[in-house]
């Protein structure tokens, strides 16, 4: 019998991955995760809040006023109407730009500049500048009713959210052969005013999923720059913070600290349906779930049910699927936090256990769930982070390259 390397088995899978437009091979991913560099001179950086939705009101400019105005010239007192138009206002304008990740610049109400009014002697008014809002790659716009308005997923694309009102005609312009005197001047038109509903399509590639206190945010910190709060009290993380994880071959992998869930976050207990909207928003979940079941902690006992893990996981995958169905099972990892805690072993292996035993049943490989491979990590003691960020790359190979494929 031949043995095949390693090796050459890969070259043939990139070989036959090459037909289907993926271009690489999830399996064998040899990129290594590189550490962030710290600020130089910066000891303490406050930052933004990540926003993935906001609704706003748009205000096109308003038109110039015309000038009514008569022309008085040595020698010749009636010189005649002189009064210029006034100047068209600017346009609310939304435009798709890569160096923007947020929609936290937006304000609640967006407003173009107003055109300048005519002036004498047939000076017309200026035209208004448009007010440029460049917003990330894949934004979304809804009317107030929620009706799609643009879909905005390529550089440099752009959507009139409000267009400005056209100036005003002065006097001089309704000059005629039969009325040498006009003594009428427009106003200016109104702006358009509306409001609009701004989302993102994708927040991250992955999304850190569990209940209050499971350490979602201490995972983020110990993977990346980002700086959430972390405390002893639950519903720390109010707001979603995306962190990057960078890798030597200059891929950059976006995971989302969601603030955490509760029985009951698709009745919007908690703020559950807002926390779920982030969730809507990512390509892959990474479940995370908290070994520390059974020690006192009256308040996480109570927030979390005091469930095992794998109720946990059950609980949770029940939630996203009563606010959206298919939304548990998108493709993502099983992470078992606390690692360092006594009989955190033992926890894990039972786990496994129910995950195989729910495998092997014929009713729950029929309702499409991904099976889930089950990494036990300890966040705060930085236990298995390095297994963690190689399996985070593994499946953004494969599932973040094959969607990229498919879209092509």
């Amino acid at each position: 019998m031949f043995k095949v390397s390693t090796v050459v088995v890969c070259q043939i899978r990139r070989s036959l991955l090459h037909d289907v437009t993926i271009g690489r091979c999830h399996q064998c991913t040899t990129a290594r995760h590189v550490k962030p560099k710290k600020s130089k001179g910066v000891s303490l950086r406050k930052e933004a809040h990540f926003v993935d939705y906001i609704e706003l009101e748009v205000c096109g400019g308003k038109g110039g006023n015309g000038m009514l105005s008569f022309l008085s010239l040595p020698h010749r007192e009636w010189a005649g109407p002189d009064g210029g138009d006034g100047g068209h206002g600017g346009h609310v304008i939304f435009k798709v730009s890569h160096n923007i990740k947020s929609l936290s610049h937006l304000r609640k109400v967006e407003k173009a500049a107003d055109g300048v009014g005519g002036r004498t002697k047939q000076r017309h008014g200026k035209n208004a500048s448009h007010r440029y809002i460049e917003v990330p790659k894949g934004t979304v716009i809804k009317s107030e009713s929620g009706s799609l308005l643009a879909s905005l997923d390529r550089e440099g694309e752009m959507f009139v959210a409000a267009r400005g009102g056209a100036g005003g005609k002065g006097n001089h312009f309704f000059l005629t052969n039969e009325n040498r005197a006009p003594a009428v001047a427009e106003v200016g038109a109104e702006g358009q005013t509306r409001l609009v509903r701004v989302e993102l399509k994708t927040m991250a590639h992955f999304g850190l999923i569990g209940f209050p206190n499971a350490g979602k945010s201490t995972l983020l910190r110990a993977i990346s720059r980002a700086r959430p709060a972390v405390s002893a009290y639950p519903f720390t993380t109010l707001n979603p913070h995306v962190g990057m994880v960078l890798y030597d071959d200059h891929e950059q992998v976006a995971v989302a600290d969601i603030p955490g869930l509760i029985p009951g976050a698709h009745q919007n207990k908690g703020l559950g349906i807002s926390f779920l909207r982030h969730v809507e928003r990512c390509l892959c979940l990474v479940y995370v779930l908290d070994l520390s079941t059974g020690v006192d902690r009256s308040e996480q006992q109570r927030l979390s049910g005091g469930l095992s893990p794998f109720a946990q996981l059950t609980r949770l995958r029940y939630e996203l699927e009563q606010y959206q169905a298919g939304l548990s099972h998108r493709p993502g990892l099983l992470l078992a936090n606390k690692m360092d805690l006594p009989g955190a072993d033992r926890k894990v292996e039972e786990l496994k256990a129910k995950l195989q035993e729910e495998e092997g049943k014929s009713e729950m490989s029929s309702r499409g769930y991904q099976p889930l491979k089950v990494l036990g990590v300890s966040a705060k003691r930085m236990l298995g982070i390095n297994e963690l960020l190689h399996e985070l790359r593994a499946v953004y190979d494969q599932y973040h390259t094959a969607s990229d494929g498919e879209g092509s």
